[in-house]
């Protein structure tokens, strides 16, 4: 262990910690230690089965805060991993472990970062933060929302975010995500009426009630996208009708749908224009709406500029701006102004059975949020 660098050393502690959404299993008291040594402030807030924190260090000026999860997926059946997935193994430069990439090497990368730089810069200016939370991989209802919820009260604001979601692609830095698109779910039951499928004219097939009106659906041009994102999605997860007879037309038809919209159109717009397609077939119907986030962006600025030129100075390449991919927390703190990326590792590997990381890429990434701390916090 002593031939480890401060972040290897971090990161596989944090693995060992048996996390699984909710849990923190200690994660974040062995990141809270850390900090408090250099200086944070910190509270604790406890939302529901929840465990958060908020650490800052300094007394005013602009936020730079880093977010992260300490939670992670189930490591599924643990015979099918090559090493068990709560013991960090190093083998042939790469670091196996169930958050080694999503996302404890991130966490422990921006530890040791801020230990670097408060030991080289004590009188920074501006504010460091952390925000921490167990609760981004399940339900996300008592992590970093409520979070955000709180420090609104207290009219608190973060200038800057850097969220520690492995944003990378091929190596670590050549992809920072500055947005992502929203997602807005709906349950539709189309109504209809039971009857046996050779007396059809007494019942009503829901199958063939919404089909033209779902397929109406998938070939609407929603929007173009833009210049960050591609044009809006619709998609259709489940379908669901029927007894299981043969004989037998259903009484209901129960779909899942789901939209991944762009900055150009509005949740409310979506409503709008789904409802007016179900309306016009004539279609009797419940559905039930979902937002899980709205879209966000951070198109250009100081934080993406640090980020970019912190990759160059540390790899030498140039990094690509992008917005793909699912959700992730960012889309909680965008919504208060804030500017918001994400840079982390590489993320082929992420919720799969023998996740793992380059190990020397942590400490990249630790050199990475260290410049970037640099150009945004000091003259």
């Amino acid at each position: 262990m002593t031939a480890l660098s401060p972040t290897l050393q971090l990161t596989m502690d944090l693995i060992r910690r048996r996390s699984v959404t909710p849990e923190d299993a200690d994660c974040q008291n062995i990141m809270i230690q850390r900090l408090q040594a250099i200086g944070f402030q910190v509270e604790h807030l406890r939302f529901g089965d929840v465990d958060n924190f908020w650490a800052v260090r300094g007394q005013k000026g602009p936020i730079l805060a880093f977010a992260g999860h300490t939670d992670v997926v189930p490591s599924g059946p643990e015979q099918r991993w090559n090493t068990p997935p709560f013991e960090p193994i190093l083998r042939d430069g790469m670091l196996y472990g169930r958050g080694a990439a999503d996302m404890k090497g991130s966490l422990a990368a921006m530890v040791t970062a801020c230990e670097r730089f408060v030991a080289e810069y004590p009188n920074h200016s501006g504010r460091i933060a952390f925000l921490i939370t167990s609760d981004e991989e399940g339900i996300a209802i008592n992590g970093t929302v409520k979070v955000v919820e709180w420090l609104e009260s207290r009219n608190e604001k973060i200038t800057w975010c850097i969220v520690g979601e492995p944003s990378s692609t091929n190596v670590v830095g050549d992809v920072i995500k500055n947005g992502r698109r929203g997602s807005l779910g709906g349950e539709l039951v189309v109504k209809g009426k039971q009857g046996h499928v050779a007396y059809p004219h007494l019942a009503r097939n829901p199958i063939h009630l919404v089909a033209p009106a779902l397929a109406e659906l998938a070939a609407e041009e929603w929007d173009r996208g833009n210049a960050f994102f591609p044009a809006t999605s619709f998609q259709i997860s489940n379908f669901n009708s029927g007894t299981g007879a043969t004989n037998v037309i259903p009484g209901e038809a129960h779909i899942v749908f789901n939209f991944r919209f762009s900055t150009e159109l509005t949740e409310e717009d979506l409503r709008r224009r789904t409802e007016a397609i179900l309306d016009k077939h004539g279609l009797e119907y419940e559905l039930t709406w979902k937002l899980s986030g709205h879209p966000f962006l951070t198109s250009s600025g100081a934080l993406v500029a640090a980020a970019q030129k912190a990759i160059r100075a540390v790899t030498g390449r140039e990094t690509e701006l992008s917005t793909s991919g699912g959700t992730s927390d960012g889309r909680f703190i965008a919504l208060t102004g804030a500017q918001v990326v994400e840079l982390g590792p590489v993320n082929a590997t992420i919720h799969q059975v023998d996740e793992c990381v380059k190990a020397e890429d942590l400490d990249l990434l630790s050199s990475m949020y260290e410049h970037i701390m640099r150009e945004l916090l000091t003259p």
